[in-house]
């Protein structure tokens, strides 16, 4: 409507312009904003400090690197280079598009900022996972709010550091400032990672005691975390009480993977029939969740009907996709159709894909194939200790010991090291994290003694069962 009323403007002024701009960087095709700006310099028409902060807008939206080095090309050689408004859309749009260094250049230069400048830099941290410079900027701002709060939580959560974004929930609360929906979605999404439940629980309650509106996004995130930690019955009763269910793709998605990673095919299954009947339309990621279900459950064939039927839905399938089909064949043994799939992708094999494969190989023995996917996949990612690990231990199954200590020796000399293992596990509503080798617990003592008892109770419940193997043999 406002483009047709546009068309028929005779001689349109930059209030039209910016008025249009600002249309499109808020709409689904960003993009036009930038077709409009060229017409707009083509009539001779100056653009001021509102048009630049809508196209870096749009630039952010696009994550589009060159457009964004063109528009702040165009601000420097203009009077406009030090407004705050225009600064602070810079720092978000170098950052969103993953110039954190750009983005920091902006920061840096400015001659005054305020709550947005601060948030918007710690945010391009946040996003590039520089979690060091984040935390940095966040000790380093004059004050904080609950999007400042927000961002370094979320920041945590997207470096895969859940026990410390919880940490920081906990900081903020005592600092105060009240969460907002926002806060929340990083917050369970932390608990859903961690299988944390109780605390899960604990900030759905909090939720309720705010009165924080249940928006669609913060509900399917409670949904999610309920059902990721096994809480199924009480992600369901959540689920069917939402309305938009009746509409929204993303409520079915989070119900439908969270049954698929604790394995319950025929429960996921059942939850798509019932998505198909209220004629909801699946996306990539539904097609991502049903095939994850399939591959647990060992439905090969299922799988590829939901894998051809991504293409048959107007959808092009993402490497994700590929690695999840790779993932279902090399789990059943059906090693050369993997092979195949592998060979026809459109796309590089990801270390994702290529690492189902090799488990496919493993636990198969295919050990000639495991050898080659391995060695590919050291090249591939030459930084990740893992796939040192994964070759080697393929050699050590077959015994090839100079092959799996020159591995090593290979992950060694270039400088990569193993991470240490560990696990958490929630007990009475607290989160405990325990790394391999670590001493530096407050009850190690207790911890190391309790083992020693469970290793007792192993070895007796398995010497009796062979005792009782023995007496039956006579029987």
């Amino acid at each position: 409507m406002l483009t047709a009323f546009f068309l028929h403007l005779s001689n349109p002024t930059l209030f039209h312009y910016n008025a249009l701009i600002r249309g499109f960087a808020n709409s689904n095709n960003p993009a036009k904003c930038f077709l409009i700006f060229a017409k707009m310099l083509l009539n001779a028409v100056v653009p001021d400090y509102l048009t630049y902060p809508f196209l870096a807008k749009a630039a952010a939206r696009l994550s589009d690197r060159k457009a964004a080095g063109c528009i702040h090309g165009r601000v420097l050689r203009s009077d406009l280079a030090s407004d705050l408004f225009i600064c602070n859309s810079f720092i978000h749009m170098h950052g969103s598009a993953g110039e954190v260094a750009s983005a920091r250049k902006v920061f840096d230069e400015m001659p005054m900022r305020n709550f947005v400048s601060w948030n918007s830099m710690l945010d391009g941290y946040a996003k590039s996972g520089d979690v060091c410079s984040m935390r940095q900027v966040f000790g380093e701002m004059p004050e904080r709010d609950v999007v400042s709060w927000s961002a370094l939580i979320d920041g945590y959560v997207k470096d895969g550091d859940h026990t410390e974004a919880l940490a920081v929930f906990e900081a903020m609360r005592a600092d105060s400032p009240k969460a907002n929906d926002v806060t929340m979605v990083s917050v369970l999404c932390a608990c859903s990672h961690l299988g944390a439940l109780e605390q899960g629980r604990a900030m759905h309650q909090y939720i309720a005691e705010e009165r924080l509106p249940l928006t669609l996004v913060l509900r399917t995130s409670l949904v999610d975390m309920y059902v990721k930690c096994g809480a199924i019955n009480e992600a369901l009763v959540l689920f069917h009480e939402v309305k938009a269910r009746k509409t929204d793709v993303l409520l079915w998605n989070a119900v439908i993977g969270g049954l698929a990673t604790h394995a319950l095919t025929s429960e996921a299954l059942g939850i798509y029939a019932e998505m198909q009947d209220l004629g909801i339309r699946p996306d990539e990621i539904t097609y991502l969740c049903l095939m994850s279900a399939c591959a647990h459950g060992g439905l090969v064939e299922e799988a590829w009907g939901n894998f051809r039927s991504i293409t048959s839905d107007g959808m092009v399938p993402k490497s994700e996709h590929y690695a999840c089909m790779v993932d279902v064949l090399a789990r059943a043994g059906r090693l050369d159709e993997a092979c195949q799939l592998v060979c026809e992708m459109p796309m590089e094999p990801t270390p994702s894909t290529l690492g189902a494969l090799l488990n496919g190989c493993i636990n198969h023995r295919e050990f000639d194939l495991a050898e080659i996917v391995g060695k590919r996949l050291v090249e591939l990612d030459p930084a990740h200790d893992g796939r040192y690990v994964g070759l080697s231990n393929v050699y050590a199954v077959v015994r090839r010991w100079d092959k799996a200590r020159s591995t090593r020796e290979a992950m060694e000399s270039r400088g990569v090291r193993k991470s240490p293992g560990h696990s958490c596990v929630e007990v009475c509503g607290v989160l405990h994290r325990f790394i391999a080798h670590d001493k530096a617990h407050p009850e190690i003592e207790e911890i190391y003694l309790m083992l020693v008892v469970i290793g007792e109770e192993i070895k007796f419940k398995v010497d009796d069962s062979e005792r009782q193997e023995f007496a039956s043999s006579f029987n």
